[in-house]
């Protein structure tokens, strides 16, 4: 017996909870990111049949994510539907290389912060512009623009009928799915998401509400393989542009929710570098297809895992029930609110702020909590990519600061010589502190300078103490003596040389 099989019943039931969960979060991010509903239902079928059988976490689930809205929208608009499919098949293909080269796991390098703060910045985007969304306004293109015209656009739809229904529809889909997790848990099992969805699909057939609904053309209409002359875009530097920040951010939330996930469940842990080449693979039939962009979402995934789920057996099944409800019930999209959408993605964009973890990183590390406010201000105020890099330089400043702590103990007693002790790491970020203090000491007399206790003592610094020494030796009668340089330590004998004897 195959030993997915005694598995199987468990994995069948969580393949329905997560394919709940997914259906209306595929629908909502492709209408946010300004593609046809069918495509996002093609990126979470690919999610389930072509990433769901291969190796690398055993429960996460793939399929089009919130946090990648932002990036697909500015990607559509630039780019356009083609330009889109080829940055999500050269993002796939890069993918794969960085998998078989495995470099999967150089990804948990990346600061947590920077990566919260990514979520966070994508988060308030989300949110600013879906709320648009759900008053049934067009959004300004950029995301510090979109925070801006809140106030003005909330005045317009409280003045306007429809307007204000579509509004009322996407709070009352808010408060549905909020609402939910208080219910009997025998009927928590269908997910609040889906509930919030067909209530609103619902009051908008029975009442006929004027707003917006999901246009449907069909699965097969909406693909659009990528031909020549979209290939022939290779060389645009917008288009490499989107690819090196659909790389960074997919990559970074797939294998960062691969480590959240693994909180989850007691089977086999993630394999980094095969995920990473399972995401590839994915991506690179959604570029093929011309469909979103693929990454692990985590709340499938958590789903998944809270739905009893053993084997990669319930995340293929999802892909298989997704299929059929392309297949056999496409038409019902046709009823579904934009508003009530809207409503869906608010919430997750709000869940993606750590407004708790904020303040509790704050009390414990500031240093931290200041690269992810930054980043995510930087998201909101210049754009994605842009976004994360300045996190990640900010990030990396902060660790260069954080690994230059040195002290400098100075003992002079006028009379004979100055004795200088260095202790900690000392770089070229410390080096104005020190150079301060030893221009300070008495050039008539000797000055010993003891660098034994030096974990680290980088080129600047070591040459700028070297010529420190030998003017200090030749402008009067003080000589320099300088003890232990940190790869010449009495406990570090050079090579060829014994150890000396312990006492």
């Amino acid at each position: 017996m195959p030993p997915s099989l005694p598995h199987l019943r468990h994995d069948v039931a969580a393949s329905l909870v997560v394919f709940l969960v997914a259906l209306p979060l595929c629908i909502g991010v492709a209408v946010a990111s300004g593609v046809p509903a069918e495509l996002g239902l093609v990126t979470g079928i690919v999610g389930g049949l072509v990433t769901g059988p291969m190796r690398g976490s055993s429960i996460q689930v793939s399929g089009p994510a919130a946090g990648m809205t932002v990036l697909v929208f500015e990607a559509v608009r630039t780019l356009g539907p083609a330009g889109l499919g080829v940055a999500v098949l050269l993002t796939g293909l890069v993918q794969i290389a960085m998998g078989l080269l495995k470099w999967g796991r150089w990804f948990r390098a990346i600061s947590l912060s920077v990566v919260e703060g990514m979520l966070a910045g994508i988060g308030l985007v989300i949110v600013a512009g879906q709320l648009y969304a759900a008053a049934g306004l067009s959004a300004p293109a950029s995301g510090a623009d979109r925070l801006a015209g809140l106030p003005v656009a909330l005045a317009r739809a409280l003045t306007g009928a429809a307007t204000l229904t579509a509004l009322a529809v996407a709070a009352a889909t808010v408060l549905v799915i909020v609402g939910w997790r208080h219910m009997p848990r025998r009927v928590r099992w269908v997910p609040g998401a889906l509930v919030a969805v067909l209530l609103a699909a619902l009051a908008t057939a029975l009442f006929d509400l004027p707003i917006a609904t999901v246009r449907v053309s069909g699965v097969l209409d909406a693909v659009r393989v990528p031909g020549a002359d979209d290939v022939a875009a290779l060389t645009d530097v917008a288009l490499l542009g989107t690819v090196l920040a659909f790389v960074l951010i997919a990559s970074a939330e797939s294998l960062f929710g691969a480590a959240a996930v693994d909180r989850l469940h007691d089977g086999p842990r993630t394999d980094y570098d095969r995920e990473l080449l399972a995401q590839g693979c994915g991506n690179t039939v959604c570029g093929l297809l011309g469909a979103l962009p693929m990454t692990a979402v985590i709340v499938r995934s958590a789903a998944n895992a809270q739905a009893g789920a053993r084997t990669k057996a319930s995340r293929v099944l999802h892909g298989v029930w997704l299929l059929l409800f392309v297949a056999l019930l496409p038409g019902t999209l046709t009823y579904v609110p934009l508003a009530g959408l809207a409503g869906i993605l608010v919430h997750a964009g709000w869940k993606l702020i750590p407004f708790r973890g904020v303040v509790a990183l704050w009390r414990g590390h500031r240093g931290e909590a200041l690269v992810l406010v930054v980043t995510a201000v930087a998201i909101v105020g210049v754009n994605m990519l842009e976004g994360v890099l300045i996190g990640l330089a900010l990030s990396v400043a902060k660790a260069a600061w954080d690994l230059s702590h040195v002290r400098v103990d100075r003992a002079d007693d006028g009379q004979g010589p100055a004795r200088v002790s260095l202790s900690g790491n000392a770089n070229f970020l410390r080096l104005p502190k020190l150079l301060d203090v030893l221009e300070a000491l008495p050039r008539d007399r000797p000055v010993e300078l003891d660098l034994s206790g030096l974990h680290h003592l980088d080129h600047a610094c070591r040459t700028a103490l070297e010529g420190w020494a030998e003017r200090h030796s030749t402008a009067g009668p003080g000589a320099v003596r300088l003890h232990a340089l940190p790869e010449q330590r009495p406990d570090r004998p050079a090579d060829g040389e014994p150890a000396p004897a312990a006492p």
